[in-house]
């Protein structure tokens, strides 16, 4: 059986990973509540290597930032899109309840995948 995922790449300032793991702490509680399989979010660690295009030229990113690459598995597509319905109208996802989000909304990016290989 196929797995669908949501992805997310989310350039952040290296300060701002504590107020970052703190939202990212309430995401993953709902998204697993609401029914998602399982939650990653991970922080860049050797993100600039000398094959493919580096995150650090891919996200424009500036010697005061990393990386966040974050995914959200589901059973398939339908189930993505139930999941997602209640983590939406969840309250603790209202954006008006984190004072300041902790990266630049402009530069996040995120997109929903039908996976073609899996373990």
């Amino acid at each position: 059986m196929g797995r669908y995922v949501d992805g997310f790449i989310i350039p952040l300032k290296k300060k701002d990973l504590k107020a970052y793991q703190k939202m990212a702490k309430i995401g993953c509680k709902v998204w697993m509540e609401h029914g998602a399989l399982d939650y990653y979010e991970c922080v860049g660690e050797t993100i600039d290597l000398p094959y493919g295009i580096p995150f650090t030229k891919l996200c424009k990113l500036k010697p005061d930032e990393t990386v966040i690459f974050a995914f959200i598995i589901y059973k398939s597509k339908t189930h993505a899109n139930q999941v997602n319905k209640k983590v939406h109208s969840d309250p603790r996802m209202n954006p008006e309840k984190f004072k300041k989000m902790p990266f630049d909304m402009k530069r996040f990016t995120a997109g929903k995948f039908k996976t073609i290989a899996m373990a």
